[in-house]
């Protein structure tokens, strides 16, 4: 099944997962936009979802997705950092995050990859600015190239901007707990 989610989106992704498991369907393995399922008792499996430090092939990753099936999650596979776990729901809740610093290092992880890419966009973005009207021989590709590089840095940056608010509503949470 193909399926878009922005990566800050990534509550809604996991909660489409877990409906689709409410209504039979478990997830077995992920792809860039695609997701395969295999039929099961509705509601058999929980679904979580994390944006790893490092890619899974790193040995910390390695590590950690060890510790999580000794838990007995099942990991199912990943989309570059992104790494999808299951575990069947009458072993209790599953859930990734034990607390609201927990989650807040998560979303430090998100926010760092955003920015990032966020900050490489609008760079060639400028870029492209600057070679198309600081040349004599100025060519539209560059105009073109830094309008949608610009646009792209926008739609990473408001996605930055969700997270960032997600992230200050824990924090705020945190401290009235504390």
């Amino acid at each position: 099944m193909f399926h878009w989610f922005w990566a800050w989106d990534f509550d809604k992704e996991e909660k489409w997962l877990n409906e689709m498991a409410v209504q039979g369907l478990a997830l077995v393995s992920v792809g860039f936009c695609t997701y395969s399922f295999e039929p099961c008792v509705p509601g058999e499996y929980q679904v979580r979802l994390e944006l790893l430090e490092n890619l899974p092939g790193n040995a910390q990753s390695q590590r950690y997705l060890e510790f999580l099936e000794e838990t007995g999650a099942e990991y199912l596979g990943n989309v570059m950092r992104w790494a999808y776990f299951r575990k069947r729901a009458r072993d209790g809740t599953f859930d990734l995050f034990s607390d609201n610093a927990s989650r807040i290092v998560h979303l430090n992880r998100m926010l760092a990859l955003l920015g990032v890419i966020g900050l490489m966009e609008f760079s060639m973005a400028l870029n492209n600015f600057s070679l198309y009207f600081g040349q004599h021989r100025a060519q539209i590709v560059n105009l073109v190239a830094a309008i949608v590089l610009a646009a792209v840095g926008g739609l990473i940056g408001f996605g930055f901007w969700k997270v960032l608010r997600i992230k200050r509503r824990l924090k705020k949470e945190q401290t009235l707990f504390e």
